[in-house]
């Protein structure tokens, strides 16, 4: 297969090398977002690394792309800051909806109505989703750095940057963009290390006693799901299994383009694809992280020529050496400002999907707009879905396409509707 695809071994390391450096920032990022809603950041740790070794060895052996996932920083953004932290629900509660998304999620990449069902939103909300996730993230890297802040007058306003917290965060926001613009591989971990020896010079940062042991804590966070609260979170696993399925199904689309494996618009070997991050969002939730999905970092790799799943084995088999490195991870997901800048240049990166969205049709302009804006605004991804969706259906049935309108679509409006009018509490 590898002389098929054009490729080679050293190649496919090389890619596999690339991606594992592009995208080692998430064994940080992940459990800080995790740590901020009450979790040991010692399990979430442990768990996220083993949630990317499961996805990526499927991905790699299974269905043979260089791929990467691992647990998705949008919609684990969705499940910290807004079900957890705004919505008030346990993390327990909150990790057995995220299960109960996933079940279903697999059960549903192993048939064809995994397809139908992402057929059923039209492309203009797909796009506003994404984008509107995007500024949902940035929102929450500017507000955990500090740039963000409460005022009693106008909701929001600027930090103090005479702050040095603060100020560290829009120092590393302006490295990471360089280094980003500048195309420099694993720009994000790099800016990363470059801001942890800036806070370490300055005394925000401080080096852990011991440099590398075994994490701990991971009995307190896997298997700890409950389900007693899934009917009245029905809505919230609904969300959950869209986004995944959108951004998943997205990126990889995107990334065998890039490796110009796909055949026309047909992509082989697709459902086993697909299976792959179902497979990684099934046991990572069980052991106590949230969602995973497909990488667009995964790019690099295949720039770099990568075009097979042995890139995607390096890639999850390096991250197992990830384990031992605990502390040094703990002590920089205690210091915000060097995480928040990894958090605002990734929300970049998926608002930037607004660019495809067709502003001369208003009937897909409107609902897509309203979808981006509200996610921010009402800090929640629930909202921005649901009210696109009823605005989607109401411009449609006033223009007169009702038959353009997915029978699927009609069914989620009415349920978004219910639960907004309180009547499905």
């Amino acid at each position: 297969m590898i002389e098929e695809r054009d490729t080679s071994i050293r190649t496919e390391c090389l890619g596999g090398l690339l991606n594992f450096f592009t995208i080692m920032y998430i064994v940080v990022v992940n459990p800080a977002m995790f740590a901020a809603a009450g979790m040991d950041f010692g399990g979430v740790f442990l768990a996220t690394i083993v949630s990317i070794v499961i996805g990526c060895l499927y991905m790699g052996i299974v269905s043979n792309y260089p791929i990467v996932i691992a647990p998705g920083l949008g919609i684990n953004a969705y499940v910290v800051y807004t079900v957890i932290m705004t919505m008030g629900y346990s993390w327990q509660s909150t990790l057995g909806c995220c299960f109960v998304a996933a079940t279903i999620f697999l059960l549903l990449s192993m048939t064809s109505f995994r397809e139908q069902l992402i057929a059923s939103i039209p492309e203009c909300l797909k796009v506003g989703i994404t984008a509107g996730i995007g500024l949902f993230i940035v929102f929450i890297g500017l507000k955990n750095g500090g740039l963000v802040i409460s005022d009693h007058s106008t909701y929001v306003a600027l930090g103090d940057l005479t702050n040095t917290g603060t100020a560290l965060t829009a120092v590393g926001i302006i490295i990471s963009l360089i280094l980003a613009t500048r195309n420099i591989p694993a720009a994000m971990l790099l800016g990363m290390f470059i801001l942890a020896v800036v806070s370490y010079v300055l005394g925000v940062f401080q080096l852990p006693q011991q440099l590398i042991s075994l994490p701990t804590g991971f009995s307190a966070t896997a298997g700890h799901l409950d389900f007693t609260h899934v009917p009245e979170m029905l809505p919230i696993v609904i969300i959950i299994l869209l986004v995944t399925m959108f951004d998943t199904t997205g990126t990889m689309i995107g990334v065998a383009k890039q490796a110009k494996l796909m055949k026309g618009d047909y992509f082989p070997n697709l459902r086993s694809a697909l299976m792959s991050d179902a497979f990684a969002s099934f046991w990572g939730t069980l052991m106590g992280t949230g969602p995973c999905s497909s990488f667009v970092e995964s790019s690099a790799g295949v720039m770099a020529g990568a075009r097979t799943g042995l890139a995607a084995v390096i890639t999850g088999l390096l991250f197992i050496l990830l384990i031992f490195m605990f502390p040094i991870a703990n002590a920089i997901a205690a210091v915000p400002a060097i995480t928040a800048p990894v958090l605002i240049i990734a929300g970049i990166h998926m608002f930037r999907e607004i660019n495809t969205l067709d502003w001369g049709d208003k009937r897909a302009l409107f609902p897509a707009v309203l979808t981006c804006i509200m996610m921010p605004l009402t800090y929640s991804i629930t909202n921005g879905v649901a009210i696109g969706m009823l605005s989607y259906v109401a411009i449609s049935i006033a223009v007169g396409k009702i038959r353009e309108i997915h029978p699927l679509l009609y069914l989620f409006s009415i349920w978004f509707l219910l639960d907004f009018l309180k009547i499905l509490q």
